[in-house]
């Protein structure tokens, strides 16, 4: 006969529960509401003891499972923005974390079935849960960034040549002109490469952004359409980037007259996702 403390089984839950909805909230870079999470918490704790009564087993079914995640989702998360994403992250943070637990009592000598709970001991929770949270960010969060960036796809001309590249939408991005008051957008400087003839590409080589305008200077095509931009970035004194204007720029097919474009000597984005922000 197996025998179930309904107070230890209410509070082991209680916390467990707790811990994960607050991870949920972390990695899906939410304002915490702790009392919400406490809330849903006692929620799913109370299940779990009323899943033990004789006569509402049925609570146990996956349906009924599936019934009672929505509403703790619901309790903890309800308002957010994107409710529906916390839902599911709810529920693989939650696989992921009763997994790590299960295995961990099998290593430990549990048996592996038969029993309504685990009764796992404190050191295998907090192990669990500490294992599952790091690699549950680090899943998440980035996946979470990328689904948050804005790829924005680029058609430029210059003098007869065309280019195709993205971009990433920066919000944070306020570099303008200071003399035509015109927004730049920063592109790497090997990736426009193609969209130069070659005589003007040989004098872009330099990484001295003045040396270079200095060299275009010769090219009657380039008078008036390279200037120089000055710029701070973190970890960087105000420093000059070397700027042009294209004859055309379309963005997400938007024709964007007024905007420069400003040669970046260093990659924008390590994994190549995107070469230009804006």
């Amino acid at each position: 006969m197996e025998i179930i403390y309904v107070d230890s089984l209410f509070f082991i839950n209680l916390i467990i529960n707790y811990f994960i909805l607050l991870a949920t909230g972390r990695v899906c870079a939410l304002i915490l509401r702790r009392w919400r999470y406490a809330l849903a918490a006692a929620l799913g704790a109370a299940y779990s003891v009323m899943v033990i009564i004789p006569g509402l087993a049925f609570l146990a079914t996956a349906p009924m499972k599936l019934v009672l995640a929505g509403f703790m989702a619901l309790v903890a998360y309800g308002g957010e923005r994107k409710l529906i994403r916390c839902a599911v992250t709810f529920l693989a943070v939650s696989a992921a974390f009763g997994g790590a637990v299960w295995a961990a009592s099998m290593l430990g000598g549990l048996p592996a079935g038969g029993t309504l709970y685990v009764p796992v001991s404190l050191r295998v929770l907090v192990l669990s849960f500490a294992l599952c949270y790091g690699a549950i960010s680090l899943v998440f969060k980035r996946a979470a960034r990328r689904s948050e960036r804005e790829i924005l796809q680029l058609e430029l001309t210059f003098q007869g040549r065309s280019l195709s590249m993205t971009a990433l939408r920066d919000t944070g991005n306020d570099l303008y002109d200071p003399i035509s008051g015109a927004p730049v957008l920063v592109a790497e400087k090997k990736a426009l490469m193609p969209l130069f003839r070659q005589d003007i590409a040989a004098r872009l080589k330099t990484r001295d952004p003045a040396e270079a305008m200095e060299a275009l200077a010769d090219i009657p095509q380039c008078r008036g359409r390279f200037r120089l931009i000055p710029f701070t970035s973190v970890g960087m004194e105000r420093s000059l980037l070397l700027a042009f204007r294209p004859d055309s720029l379309i963005v997400n097919g938007k024709n964007m007259p007024d905007t420069l474009i400003a040669l970046s000597p260093t990659r924008i984005c390590e994994d190549g996702e995107y070469a230009a922000i804006f």
